[in-house]
């Protein structure tokens, strides 16, 4: 099966990869390890602590199928890690990377957006990075978007976040849209 690592860091926003991190462990199998920039106990916006599985030096994209990064304040905070050389050491091994909410912009700022498909909190956010040429690719839409094993979404899309991500990792089993559903169930659009 395969192995999601989730990079935290201080003040993540803890609803964002929760969904997608219950359906990949506890209904299909995945291992999912954590991770924070030294390997130390991280606190969410909600309060919630979590002690990592490893430290970001630790995550090799030979190990994992996927780095999934979810936003937080620590880019409001001007206190985020710079994913440059993890989002494009993994799109060079051709495993999935996703970033959502402010993530999707830390994304827009390592290029890795520059010719796909993306989406995020907003098109200015990404515009703020020198590194990110992909206006004519952004999609301003409410659902996640997945091009190239690439996923990014807003903040507001972690149902559909979790559902791009298992996609791209061809994890999209009847028994995944089957527990995503129930969870989505709220928030009922029509999907491609």
């Amino acid at each position: 099966m395969p192995r999601i690592v989730v990079a935290l860091q201080v003040d993540f926003a803890d609803w964002e990869p929760a969904l997608l991190m219950a359906a990949a462990r506890y209904y299909l199998g995945c291992e999912v390890l954590t991770a924070s920039p030294d390997g130390a106990p991280v606190i969410s916006m909600g309060g919630l602590k979590v002690a990592p599985d490893i430290g970001f030096a630790e995550i090799d994209p030979a190990r994992f199928d996927a780095l999934v990064i979810p936003g937080g304040y620590a880019w409001e905070k001007g206190q985020a890690f710079d994913f440059t050389a993890l989002a494009t050491g993994f799109r060079a091994e051709n495993k999935v990377v996703a970033g959502i909410c402010a993530a999707a912009s830390a994304l827009a700022a390592t290029g890795v957006l520059n010719d796909v498909a993306h989406t995020g909190n907003s098109l200015a956010s990404h515009q703020r990075y020198p590194a990110y040429k992909g206006t004519a690719l952004y999609r301003d839409q409410p659902q996640a978007v997945s091009d190239g094993r690439i996923v990014t979404a807003a903040g507001s899309a972690p149902d559909t976040f979790a559902e791009a991500v298992l996609k791209a990792l061809d994890l999209w089993t009847p028994e995944a849209e089957a527990e995503l559903s129930a969870f989505s169930a709220e928030h009922r659009v029509a999907r491609a």
